[in-house]
């Protein structure tokens, strides 16, 4: 049943994830006023996963121990930088490269 829940935070992750990656295609559009800029589809979908990725927080913290959920949170970094370069062709730099594997890192001292 934990790996149930495991999964469940984990998919919040990527939902959350990718709703970044909605939100900043929509920041990176010139609108014709300021109502379209925040009522678009890009940012109502954006914000909707954002949602939905609460929910799936909390269904998931129902059978994972509080100590795992920052742990499992971090992906998204990872997950972001990757579909940054997908999505937005940005450059992963070696700065970024190094900071996802502290990231990855810290993972796996604190599983192990």
């Amino acid at each position: 049943m934990m790996n149930e829940y495991i999964l469940l935070l984990l998919g919040s992750v990527i939902v959350a994830s990718f709703s970044q990656i909605l939100l900043k295609k929509s920041a990176l559009k010139t609108y014709s006023s300021i109502w379209r800029e925040y009522v678009n589809p890009w940012v109502i979908i954006g914000y909707g996963m954002m949602v939905l990725s609460t929910l799936l927080t909390v269904f998931a913290y129902r059978g994972v121990d509080y100590k795992n959920g920052p742990v499992i949170d971090s992906v998204g970094f990872l997950l972001v930088m990757i579909w940054s370069r997908i999505f937005f062709g940005e450059k992963i730099t070696k700065r970024k490269v190094i900071g996802n594997l502290l990231i990855l890192a810290g993972i796996f001292v604190f599983y192990s």
